[in-house]
């Protein structure tokens, strides 16, 4: 971290992923049939629109909140699609990718074996945000993972 940075108090302690969605009660229910997570706590208005809530996904906090666009805070259903992925590291791949396409996640990636050592695929949770689910399969050293990386393009 940059000495600057830190003298003047902009020490990072955290990073959080923060889910903006169509219908937020209904996504923490898929999320937690899904993935397992657990509500932490939601803050709702009286109308029922959920201004934030936390979920744990294993030792990860997540929040989420319903689109506000009266804020200019969208969703991926408003926007027509995601620019990013969440990568759920699990010990089962196969059986969790199972359980989210269970749920009501399509199937965007099949799973497979994958050159930089994990075996995963992608599902798309039906509030439009991609999930790469993936388990590791070997070790693999970024040296080799840029040869492995490489060889495909050739």
């Amino acid at each position: 971290m940059n000495a600057d940075a830190t003298a003047a108090g902009n020490t990072i302690r955290e990073v959080y992923a923060y889910l903006r969605v169509r219908d937020a009660a209904a996504a923490i229910a898929f999320y937690v049939r899904a993935f397992g997570a657990t509500e932490s706590y939601r803050l709702s208005e009286p109308s029922g629109r959920v201004g934030h809530a936390e979920l744990k996904f294993g030792d990860t906090v997540v929040m989420l909140s319903e689109e506000f666009p009266e804020f200019e805070i969208k969703g991926p259903q408003t926007l027509g699609g995601t620019t990013f992925s969440i990568h759920l590291h699990v010990d089962n791949a196969d059986a969790m990718i199972a359980r989210a396409v269970e749920a009501g996640a399509v199937l965007v990636r099949a799973i497979s074996n994958q050159f930089y050592g994990e075996r995963g695929g992608v599902v798309r949770d039906p509030f439009g945000h991609e999930w790469l689910i993936g388990h590791e399969i070997e070790d693999v050293n970024a040296k080799e993972m840029q040869r492995r990386y490489t060889a495909m393009f050739t």
